[in-house]
């Protein structure tokens, strides 16, 4: 019992941690768009830089709890329905990730071969 306690531990540490990803890239993405906004030469593109800083905050942060999910599963929580859970969350997250990285190349990932080169 107690290496499962251990294990529950670690997984709410995780799930913290992908937490914190999210707020501290969120508010990363809010200041480095102020300070852009603050000078005249800086300021077109600046609000298309916050909108992908803030998903690429968002999908990094998505990924590090999908892994807490995953753990908890295989480890704490063996049961069909927790599997069956799990299966439902990571869908939802996949979609989520899939749709937000579209959102922030402004492509089908099948398509980054079309992508300009700098």
């Amino acid at each position: 019992m107690e290496f499962e306690s251990t294990v529950s531990d670690v997984v709410r540490v995780v799930e913290a941690v992908g937490a914190v990803i999210m707020i501290a890239g969120g508010l990363g993405a809010f200041l480095v768009f102020l300070e852009r906004v603050r000078k005249p030469e800086r300021r077109p593109g600046s609000y298309p830089e916050l909108r992908r800083n803030l998903g690429r905050s968002i999908l990094l942060g998505l990924e590090v709890l999908i892994v807490a999910d995953i753990v908890r599963t295989i480890v704490v929580d063996q049961t069909l329905e927790s599997v069956a859970v799990l299966g439902g969350i990571v869908l939802i997250r996949i979609v989520l990730s899939f749709s937000l990285e579209v959102e922030i190349d402004g492509m089908w990932p099948w398509n980054g071969w079309r992508r300009p080169l700098d």
